[in-house]
């Protein structure tokens, strides 16, 4: 037989698209539309009702940014279409390649009764299946014209990123407003012929299989009239019949399809338009549930949630009705999918706590999965953050996205810090906005890397980022591929019962250790400099505030502000989500993230001296109150006392101009250019500095990645640098124990303090830059005469270790990665440590000397500040200000005590007494991260700790008030059945900790 496939598949793409598509709606009638557009920032629901709109036209442009416009729409069913299904369809002027990225609606009944969102891909409303005719119709649509960010020529500098640059052009046309007869059979073949088609393209060429639904399909387009679709539609679906009924051979793959819509709680849009969207999409949602018994939709981020329930009661009542049949599921259990990598500790823990919380008091809900399709990679310290909290699932994406290897497993289980696993799995279909299209499911089967062990997998099906959802088209795909020969079967499942499923089909499953390390997008520990320092800052204030609030409650009675820092917490938990805290989105998100860090700093801040106040009392005795985990000059951990004297330090000039700072435990050598060229450790007899080379060494890059701007740096970058050894002054500080660096370059100029204080073994780097650079990458470099095959970073609960070296090609793709507070690399029995307050992003190198000693130098490069110009054009522009220490000597304990000390500075008060630490711990690698009154009420005392020094450790923690029970419990405060007993004598508790083991402790008082 002659070859005519390639003729039939062109002839089905050519039918579908200029005559079956087209019938689905054969008759229409033009609506009557007229709109008011809101002055400024949205207003209420019933102002938009109320509002008297003006007529407009179909082919009128309408929108300006980030406006919003009330469209009336009315009309009459024509008397004709009695007995028919009759939609209103509603072109905003969608780009229909761009759901979520561009305008959207919400429509309302004549009621002001939220009926559904408009979307490129969801166009219609339902007037009525069937109609009488003659129906009056009025419906209201609350339209966002939000601009296109990400346009088809991608990552250029845009002000549509920003309200107050945006300009008022209007932004869309409106292209239909109209009644039309939907005919459902005719939308059927077309989903008929859709389903097919795909599914044939990805059939082997020489398969019975695809010859057959070739053949087919050649059946149903020659049944068709092309003059007379709708009338012979039902003629054409016959001949599908037999290919559609073809039951899925045995051992195909099975796919778990959950619907969803992958929201950023901010990204291309401010907060306040993510609010609008969930709203729209939640509609949507809980619409195609009622009209698909089979679909099931998840949605994560209780934040989320919590929007719908305080802004739309209305849809809120729907989706609580959606929950109470188990098909609209909380998933997830975090307030945010935010991201992972920089979050501290407690912050990560909190995620789970408040995330977790809502859905359990909202719905009686326990969430055992994390979801996070998006997160820009995942730190290794989660593993147990997820146990503590009561879950046991993770379920990610964005490895997909790796440029350098290609990750080994689709389902396996990840092995933390502490050696906590958790059950993974990583969608082969490699997209969380699946759409049920052929292509994607045959590349889920085909791509899965643990066939013949394991064949189940999952697809997030629904149009996400912007928002939208699942649509009617998409479930109806999924229909015709539950059991189909040649594909993978799907079924709309829940996560809890796709993870159940997949444990048990896989019940030993491969183990990776260690982070999941996105092999992309590695500048988001840099870009806005200032939204990651506010969430450092936010992050120990909130430490602070909850200790001393709790410190002054169990000690005067001082009122424990609850409602306060529960609210501070999910403001600050918010801002971590993975497009705000990575510095990703617009303008107009960082714009506000900066002022509310602000408000946060001030509100805890107020709580924290309130506090001290009440603990202190009035009087004249200088003190200084210590929130570290850790004593300082005399002042205990968690505690305020006088400090004890510290000695001194000695500044002295040089004759090239430079200096010599000295304190008898550090000699720190300054030269004219203000670099550092020796530092110099005599009890050890050590020279920190690489030979020839010279510490606090600034140095530029140019910086313009391939692609996203904000999000990315390639690893060109280093091949060209600028060290900026050109100074402006180097003078001796006012204070007799600094030395003052200013340097300009380019448009930009940056002024050092480098301070040794008396009695520290740190070289203090306070750093300040006002900056003015764009598309260059600013690191503070440290060369150390040091030979280390790895280093320590600090993360959550503990640290990583990452090597040095670049043997393999897994090595070579982290070339720049996180860390918290420190970094630390060490030779036995000596080490050296950087630490900061306030960035992320950081290399380590090392090279071997060509002099005659052939000593290794290792360098670390902390990186400063970016300057990408999209989607932010004005990234970062502006005064910055950086607190880095240099550690020469520091064992692992030094670097994390000090890591803790630079990010929690002594406040210095007066008062009438010294206050006793709330609680105690006597050793040292035991480190209490948390000590708050527990969030139910019942005023017990709850204490978070763990080991951080990466062995075991055995301590006694001692309360400083009378103790009358004692409970290990998880994150959210509630009892471990399983976890031994600790061993507690009174307020003397002892316990046991493997490395980085985590433990949370409630202390009921007496």
């Amino acid at each position: 037989m002659h070859d005519d496939r390639t003729l039939v598949e062109a002839r089905l793409r050519r039918v579908l698209d200029e005559r079956i598509r087209p019938a689905v709606y054969p008759e229409s009638v033009p609506l009557r539309a007229a709109v008011w557009h809101a002055p400024g920032e949205p207003v209420p629901v019933a102002e938009g009702l109320a509002a008297e709109p003006e007529p407009i036209e179909v082919g009128a442009r309408w929108g300006a940014p980030w406006g919003t416009s009330w469209f009336r729409v009315t009309g009459t069913v024509p008397e004709a279409w009695a007995g028919r299904t009759v939609e209103a369809l509603l072109d905003l002027g969608f780009d229909e390649n761009m759901p979520g990225f561009q305008c959207e609606g919400l429509v309302y009944g004549p009621d002001g009764t939220p009926v559904k969102g408009l979307n490129p891909r969801n166009q219609w409303v339902r007037i009525g299946a069937p109609v009488a005719g003659g129906e009056e119709v009025r419906l209201h649509i609350e339209a966002a014209s939000n601009p296109v960010i990400l346009d088809y020529h991608p990552f250029r500098p845009t002000r549509l990123g920003d309200k107050d640059t945006a300009g008022q052009e209007p932004q869309y046309t409106l292209t239909r407003m109209d009644l039309a007869v939907f005919d459902e059979t005719v939308w059927q073949l077309a989903l008929d012929l859709e389903a097919l088609g795909e599914l044939m393209a990805e059939l082997p060429v020489d398969s019975t299989r695809r010859h057959d639904i070739l053949r087919a399909v050649e059946r149903a387009l020659d049944a068709v009239d092309l003059q007379d679709v709708n009338g012979t539609a039902d003629r054409a679906r016959q001949q599908l019949t037999g290919v559609l009924s073809a039951p899925a051979v045995p051992s195909a793959h099975r796919i778990s399809a959950v619907g969803h819509a992958h929201i950023d709680s901010a990204w291309l849009w401010p907060l306040r338009e993510t609010v609008r969207k969930v709203a729209r999409t939640t509609s949507n949602m809980t619409a195609l549930i009622e009209d698909e018994p089979e679909f099931v939709f998840a949605m994560s981020q209780a934040q989320q949630w919590a929007w719908v329930k305080e802004h739309r009661p209305e849809v809120w009542a729907r989706v609580k009705k959606a929950v109470a049949e188990g098909r609209f599921v909380p998933a997830g259990g975090m307030w945010v999918e935010s991201d992972t990598n920089m979050p501290g500790s407690e912050a990560m823990a909190r995620q789970f706590v408040h995330g977790k919380r809502f859905f359990l008091d909202e719905f009686g809900v326990e969430n055992e999965e994390a979801w996070l399709p998006d997160t820009f990679g995942f730190a290794a310290g989660l593993p147990q953050i997820i146990k503590a909290a009561g879950s046991k699932w993770l379920l990610t994406q964005k490895i997909s996205w790796s440029q350098t290897n290609t990750f080994p497993h689709h389902t396996f289980h990840w092995e933390g810090i502490d050696g906590t696993r958790i059950f993974t799995h990583f969608p082969p279909v490699d997209t969380y906005n699946c759409s049920m299209k052929g292509s994607e499911l045959a590349h889920a089967a085909r791509n899965f890397k643990d066939k013949g062990r394991a064949r189940h997998s999952l697809a997030p099906t629904g149009w996400g980022d912007g928002g939208g959802g699942t649509t009617r088209e998409m479930v109806a795909k999924a229909a015709r591929l539950r059991d189909l020969e040649g594909s993978p079967t799907v079924t709309w499942e829940t996560p809890r019962a796709f993870f159940e499923k997949a444990e048990a089909d896989y019940p030993e499953p491969p183990v990776w250790v260690g982070e999941l390390y996105l092999e992309l997008h590695r500048a988001t520990l840099t870009s806005q400099a200032k939204t990651k320092q506010g969430n450092r800052r936010s992050e120990h204030l909130l430490y602070e505030a909850e200790l001393w609030a709790a410190t002054a409650a169990v000690r005067t009675g001082f009122p424990y502000p609850y409602a306060e820092l529960d609210r501070i917490w999910k403001t600050v938990l918010l801002h971590q989500f993975h497009d705000i805290l990575p510095g990703s989105s617009i303008a107009w998100v960082h714009r506000e993230a900066r002022a509310t860090y602000e408000r946060v700093a001030a509100e805890l801040t107020a709580i924290t001296e309130a506090a001290q106040r009440a603990l202190a009392g009035a009087g004249t005795t200088p003190l200084v109150f210590n929130a570290a985990p850790h004593a300082r000059h005399g002042v205990p951990a968690r505690g305020a006392a006088t400090p004890a004297e510290a000695g001194a330090t000695t500044l002295a000039p040089r004759e090239d101009g430079g200096f010599t700072l000295d304190n008898g435990l550090l000699r720190i050598t300054v030269d004219a250019r203000g670099l550092v060229v020796s530092a110099y450790d005599p009890a050890a007899d050590r020279e920190t500095v690489a030979p020839g080379r010279a510490a606090n060494l600034l140095q530029l890059h140019p910086d313009f990645p391939n692609m996203w701007d904000a999000w990315d740096v390639d690893s060109f970058y280093r091949n060209t640098v600028t060290d900026l050894t050109d100074a402006e002054s180097v003078t001796a500080g006012e204070d007799g124990a600094s030395v003052r660096i200013v340097r300009t370059f380019g448009s930009s100029r940056v002024t050092q303090l480098l301070s040794l204080h008396p009695g520290e073994r740190r070289l203090l780097i306070d750093t300040e830059v006002d900056w003015h650079e764009t598309e260059k990458f600013l690191k503070l470099a440290f060369p150390l005469d040091l030979h280390a095959e790895r280093y320590a970073s600090e993360t959550q609960f503990g640290h990583v270790f990452r090597p040095t070296h670049t043997n393999t090609s897994w090595e070579a793709a982290k070339f720049e990665a996180c860390n918290h507070r420190f970094v630390h690399l060490e030779e036995p029995g000596w080490g050296v440590a950087v630490v900061n307050d306030s960035t992320y992003g950081h290399d380590v190198t090392r090279t071997v000397r060509a002099d005659g000693d052939h000593g290794t130098t290792t360098t670390v490069r902390v990186s400063l500040l970016r300057a990408p110009r999209f989607p932010d054009p004005e990234t970062d522009q502006g005064v910055h200000r950086f607190r880095h220490a240099l550690l020469p000597g520091a064992a692992l304990a030094d670097a994390v005590r000090e890591g803790w000390r630079i990010n929690l500075p002594e406040r210095h008060t007066t008062g009438a007494r010294e206050v006793a630490p709330l609680v105690t711990a006597d050793h040292d690698a035991v480190v209490i991260t948390a000590v708050k009154l527990a969030d139910d009420g019942s005023g017990d005392v709850v204490v978070r700790f763990h080991e951080a020094h990466g062995g075991r450790a055995r301590a006694t923690l001692t309360a400083g008030f009378p103790v009358a029970g004692v409970t290990v419990t998880d994150l959210l405060e509630r009892p471990l059945p399983d976890a031994p007993a600790p061993r507690a004598d009174g307020e003397r508790i002892g316990v046991r900790l493997r490395p980085f083991e985590l433990m949370t402790l409630r202390l009921r008082r007496r």
